[in-house]
């Protein structure tokens, strides 16, 4: 039997066979080529190397006299991909390849996606999503196929198949949503509530709300990464919960790699108040700081911990993401110059920063108005 998504099947005599498209005929008829193997791995990587040699035509005088569909380029641009982004990414790709993108133009030739056909196409995503659902998809994750969609057509470019598509023109028009900041008074309830009980996931609920850390970030923490001397904190790694290839019998593992981009990789100074609540957890070396043993705790579970605190607190509206917003946003308004801001919350530009993660709170803006009176 085929490992699911892959045409690679293990012989009744022991070895390995590897299934692979060198040819379409204008019919749509595929025509096969073959590898074999001892091992999985080692048909896999003979299977990714000989889709390449057909395609970028070593065994094919004139590629005019071959045609490809859009799964069978996107094979290939998932083979370039996987060793460029990160497992999470990878993964993202491939459940929205298969769940989106493959039903709908996945057997149609490269030459024959349309402009009119992808507009259509994302409307359709906007009103009623997948092609199973009920319910359109979200901005964003219509923005990614989009995203997705455009990179295989441009890869296809680069393999010599040409697409008659005005890739310029294919988007698809968000409103920007306003994110949730704490105001001042939820921000105190909040920092007092914490403080009066303390233990290892307020403390981290609290590190996040005053160093805007990522709670992949939080996860990942351990005690080595305090410098109680110099008052400051290393984020060098980041934890998530991946789903594994279709192939795996358990879907998902947990990963601890390095930050989303280099920027993440960073220093952050440190307020005295936390230096002192952390330096007296006396945790060890290798533990890790919200479970203080050897063992993380996941995202979401400290998600799942965050939206009990919030609810006894009455504070509604408030995702564990809204502590890095609203960190972003008080640090404005005491005074931070922007090109610090950024390298604290680890962004690879300050435009980010701007855009994204900056938001004027309604007091400050009160604040502001006031100082027309000088005016009058």
């Amino acid at each position: 039997m085929s490992r699911k998504g892959e045409n690679i099947y293990k012989r009744k005599d022991g070895r390995w066979e590897g299934r692979f498209i060198k040819q379409r005929t204008k019919n749509n008829k595929a025509i096969y080529g073959y590898v074999y193997g001892k091992t999985y791995s080692a048909v896999k990587e003979k299977l990714t190397k000989a889709k390449s040699t057909y395609i970028f035509g070593t065994n094919y005088s004139d590629k005019r006299t071959m045609n490809m569909n859009f799964q069978d380029i996107t094979d290939l641009w998932l083979a370039n991909k996987r060793n460029l982004i990160k497992s999470s990414t990878f993964n993202r790709y491939k459940n929205l390849l298969n769940n989106n993108i493959l039903p709908f133009i996945g057997k149609k030739f490269i030459s024959d996606i349309s402009t009119a056909e992808l507009q259509d196409y994302i409307h359709f995503l906007s009103t009623s999503g997948r092609i199973d659902s009920k319910g359109g998809l979200s901005a964003k994750t219509i923005s990614d196929i989009i995203c997705i969609i455009k990179s295989v057509l441009n890869y296809s470019e680069s393999l010599g198949y040409n697409h008659c598509c005005a890739l310029r023109y294919i988007g698809f028009r968000t409103e920007k949503k306003e994110m949730r900041v704490l105001n001042r008074s939820e921000q105190q309830r909040l920092t007092e509530y914490l403080i009066s009980d303390i233990d290892n996931t307020k403390a981290g609920i609290l590190l996040s709300l005053y160093t805007g850390i990522r709670i992949g970030e939080l996860c990942a923490l351990k005690a080595k990464d305090f410098d109680f001397f110099n008052k400051k904190l290393n984020i060098r790694q980041t934890l998530q919960r991946i789903q594994k290839g279709q192939c795996d019998d358990n879907k998902t593992y947990i990963s601890i790699t390095e930050p989303k981009s280099t920027a993440s990789v960073r220093e952050i100074p440190l307020p005295d108040f936390i230096c002192k609540i952390f330096s007296a957890m006396k945790l060890r070396i290798n533990e890790f700081v919200l479970s203080g043993t050897l063992v993380p705790i996941e995202p979401r579970t400290m998600e799942n911990r965050y939206n009990r605190i919030m609810k006894n607190l009455g504070i509604t509206g408030a995702t564990f993401h809204t502590l890095r917003h609203t960190f972003a946003t008080r640090s404005i308004e005491v005074g931070f110059d922007i090109k610090s801001l950024s390298e604290i919350l680890g962004h690879s530009s300050v435009n980010i920063t701007l855009n994204r993660y900056v938001h004027s709170s309604f007091e400050l803006k009160t604040e502001n108005m006031k100082k027309l009176e000088v005016l009058l």
